[in-house]
């Protein structure tokens, strides 16, 4: 594997859809701190990875309420209690999906939309999200109501960017003036690790499939190698060309892959390179799943909502207890 591109340059910024959120060409994806990849990763050691990540200048940081649960945000929030780091970072967190009794469960009605970020606000210890996405789409609540709801609250500034996946389609979305922010732009951790990653998985894990696509990793390194950059900064730049309205967040638990991160900016490909590397790639040719047949219907692919005509406001569930929320925080 060819060595890394180093970090050269200053972290650029963008503008983040047309709103006027402007942040680094490059965020940081929370998530595996704390939940899904293995264990909670220690805290004092995540919070510190924060800081160089905002030193660096990378100021989106992404989480969401169902990390954890609860215990991303709850991070997140002691690393911004540290003087100025508040105030030089995007915070952009996620409602629309939770865990009652084991199950994932999806809710976009006003009521919980108004728990739900009240719950994050508490956890995060601030008074204004940056940046508030719907995880998930509740197909049982027009779209126009989700996010009519959230703009008149006042508790978040921006809620209109998209998060896609990194293979995502884009061009509507620039049209409309929105703002794209592409997570598992290394598909989750495919483009760290290739095929090897597939030893350190556990058998429940839904990416053991990745060893059936070690062949088009192969590729990308090859071509990486003749770039003189890693294969996961070579997907970085890929991302990064798609247009100065992506911000892809990578996630890591190490400091020294933010870094190679971060030097995925200075790699220049041209329209050839594109077009090569998205050779490698096509939909016949990548095998496996994005997600567990248990999520595979509830991506943006079936994600239609009723027409705003039919919805009749209800009541549902109060907000969560602050007790309970200030016990997230400990």
């Amino acid at each position: 594997m060819a060595p890394a591109a180093p970090a050269t340059a200053a972290v650029r910024r963008v503008k983040l859809g047309s709103q006027g959120l402007e942040v680094s060409a490059q965020g940081l994806g929370c998530m595996g701190m704390s939940a899904f990849h293995g264990p909670s990763k220690p805290e004092a050691d995540m919070v510190a990875l924060i800081h160089h990540a905002v030193a660096a200048g990378v100021t989106l940081l992404d989480t969401a309420d169902i990390y954890g649960p609860h215990a991303n945000e709850a991070l997140l929030g002691k690393a911004l209690q540290v003087g100025g780091v508040r105030d030089n970072v995007a915070l952009a967190t996620k409602f629309g999906k939770f865990l009652a009794d084991g199950k994932v469960g999806i809710r976009g009605d006003p009521a919980y939309v108004r728990a739900a970020c009240e719950g994050s606000l508490w956890r995060l210890g601030v008074d204004c999200i940056d940046l508030y996405y719907q995880h998930r789409v509740d197909k049982k609540v027009p779209i126009e109501v989700t996010h009519l709801h959230q703009q008149s609250e006042g508790l978040m500034r921006y809620t209109l960017s998209l998060q896609f996946s990194s293979s995502g389609h884009y061009g509507l979305e620039t049209e409309l003036g929105i703002g794209i922010v592409a997570y598992s732009p290394l598909g989750r951790g495919f483009f760290s690790g290739g095929a090897k990653l597939v030893d350190s998985l556990p058998d429940h894990d839904f990416r053991k499939n990745l060893e059936k696509n070690a062949e088009i990793f192969e590729r990308v390194n090859a071509m990486a190698a003749r770039k003189g950059c890693t294969p996961s900064q070579l997907a970085l730049a890929w991302v990064h060309h798609q247009g100065s309205d992506v911000c892809p967040i990578p996630g890591t638990t190490k400091i020294e892959n933010l870094n190679q991160n971060i030097g995925a900016l200075s790699v220049k490909l041209t329209p050839e390179e594109m077009a090569e590397l998205e050779s490698y790639a096509s939909t016949d040719d990548v095998r496996g799943d994005r997600y567990p047949q248990a999520m595979a219907n509830t991506t943006w692919q079936n994600s239609e909502t009723p027409p705003l005509s039919s919805w009749k406001a209800q009541a549902h569930v109060a907000s969560p207890p602050r007790i309970a929320r200030a016990a997230e925080r400990n």
